[in-house]
Order: C-alpha cells, then structure tokens, then sequence
C-alpha cells in the first residue's frame, strides 16, 4: 500500500537553478537529495527540436519515415495500409480519422499531423515488437482502449507535440521490455490514468534492464494519476515537465524503478511524487529542483542510475510559461 504522505504546501519559492547542460555517465548513481533553490533563472527552450532528445536519441537514434515517400492517409484503411506496411513512410493525416480498435504501426513510420487538423477518435496506435517510428502534432480522443500502446520490447520511438484526451484506458501506455523511448512536448488534459511505464509487478523478466524513457516539456493539465507511474524502468527521467491541478498523484516510483525527476513545475498538486503505489512496492525516486507552487513535498529515497546522454536542464521557474506556450498540436 501507499505510504500516508504529511501533506505540505510551500509557498512563494523562489526561482529555481540556471538551466545548464549536462553530461551523466551510465552506472553513476544519483543519490536521493533535498530539493534545491537558487535565484537564476535558466533559457527559455526551443519549442520544437527537429530530432528527440533524450533516450530516443540513443541506440542509433530515430528518423522515423525519413528518407521515404510522404504520403497523406484520409480514411482509416488507407492509414492501415500505410502505417502497416513494411516500407518506410512519411505519413500525414489531414482531417479526422475514426479508427476501428488498436491500429499497429509497423517499424520506419513518421506519422505527423498537417497544422492542427490531424486527429484520431475512437481507437488509437498499437506499436508491438517494431523500431523506429516518430508520432509528432496529432490530436487523440475517445480511444475505446488506450490512445497509445508500446509493447513487446519495441525501441526508438518518438512522441512529440500531440494532444491526448478523454480515452478509455491510458493515453499513452509503455511496457512489456520497450526501450528507448522519448515522450516531448504533449499536452494530457481531460483523464484520470495518463501515462503507465511497466503494466505488471509479476514482468520483471521481461522488463529489467529496459523501459528507459525520458519525459520532458509535457503538460499535463488536471489529469489524475500516472505521470508516469513506473515499473523496473532505471533511469527513467522525468524533466522539466508542468503539472497543473493534478487529481491524485504526479509521478510514482516502484518495482525497484529508478526515477530522477528533476526541474519540474508542480501547481496544486498535492501530492507531485512517491515511491510505490497500491500493491507495488517501492522504487527509487532521485528529486532535483522542482518548483512547487501551493504543492505537497514528494517522497524521495534510494539511489537511481546515471542518465547516459547529455541534455540541458531549463530552470523549472520558467517551466510553466515554456510548456503552456509550446505543448500540444500546431507548435511545430
């Protein structure tokens, strides 16, 4: 069971570190520490990168559809048929798409949203066992299952600037051994169980040594839990990210989970992080530099593994203007 957490709410912090770049090397581990304060905020961060940052960056990187023919998908099987064939694509959407279920994508897909006009409703993607596919500037809403499901150790996958709401299950669920994964610039609004990392406490096997993914500039805006909620993953890096009026709980760390959640902007949020959750016993959660506006004070403990790429840290007082200017469709 959750541990009962002594609710606090800090007011008037001032602004947080200069953002700065930094290198960590694999295996250096990072102790749980108090947060800090400082007084200098950092840069303002690009609102689009043309290429992920973070654990999608590594691996030999993701391209995606790059270097294929682009293609515009109107119907829905006209996007299976794209998105399952095993010839690498360009995909646009342009207009509403009503799937049918879970639609797999197979392996060097760039599925990519024209403007702000790209949408699924009703079902959502499935990628299961494939490498190298880019999701970027698409509206999800009213999954009949999850929006997105990533599975049996799939790799090198990019989700960036799209908007996820109102599905039946997760908005964008990772599990079952995949690797390698950058979760950008989305905006989740309008769910309870937002983003689940690890889907069982008995898939340690499988999950061990994978199920690294980095989340950075998303927003999630009154959503209720699972931010992520972490299984086995370490490190799993949750950076420079705004939670606005979350319901239950920002991020959870469990299952022997290593989670370095740093340079993040908790408002109204009472309780931003913990470790363990339900029945799942508890990981590591690393806490560095948060800001936290009329929030709880998290739950740290235990050590978490070096984040083996180099990325620049925003200082997290700027986190929440950089976010809600630059998360969700239409800002790339």
């Amino acid at each position: 069971m959750r541990k009962s957490i002594k609710r606090i709410r800090p007011a008037g912090l001032a602004a947080l570190a200069t953002a700065v770049a930094v290198t960590l090397v694999a295996g250096f581990g990072l102790q749980s520490q108090a947060q800090t304060v400082g007084a200098v905020p950092g840069p303002v961060a690009p609102f689009a990168e043309s290429s992920p940052v973070g654990f999608a960056s590594m691996n030999g990187g993701t391209t995606g559809g790059a270097g294929g023919a682009t293609v515009t998908a109107g119907s829905a099987s006209q996007f299976a048929g794209y998105a399952q064939s095993s010839t690498r694509y360009i995909i646009q959407i342009n207009g509403t798409i009503s799937l049918s279920g879970m639609v797999k994508v197979a392996s060097n897909k760039t599925i990519i949203g024209v403007g702000t006009s790209g949408r699924f409703t009703n079902g959502g993607l499935n990628f299961s066992g494939v490498r190298n596919v880019i999701v970027r500037n698409l509206t999800f809403s009213g999954a009949a299952d999850d929006s997105i499901n990533v599975q049996e150790g799939s790799t090198n996958i990019w989700f960036d600037h799209n908007s996820l709401t109102d599905g039946y299950d997760g908005l964008l669920d990772i599990k079952r051994g995949s690797d390698y994964i950058t979760v950008s610039w989305n905006r989740f609004f309008g769910h309870d169980k937002t983003a689940l990392l690890g889907h069982s406490d008995d898939n340690r096997s499988q999950d061990v040594g994978h199920l690294r993914v980095t989340y950075v500039h998303n927003w999630f805006d009154g959503t209720g839990q699972r931010h992520p909620r972490v299984r086995f993953g370490n490190p799993v890096h949750v950076l420079n990210n705004y939670y606005s009026n979350i319901g239950s709980y920002g991020v959870a760390s469990t299952c022997n989970a290593g989670v370095l959640v740093e340079s993040n902007y908790f408002e109204n949020v009472e309780d931003p992080f913990h470790r363990g959750e339900g029945s799942s016993p508890d990981g590591a959660l690393v806490a560095r530099n948060n800001y936290l506006s009329n929030s709880g004070s998290g739950e740290t403990g235990g050590s978490v593994a070096g984040i083996p790429y180099s990325y620049t840290v925003e200082s997290a007082a700027n986190v929440r203007n950089t976010v809600r200017s630059g998360a969700g469709v239409g800002r790339i």
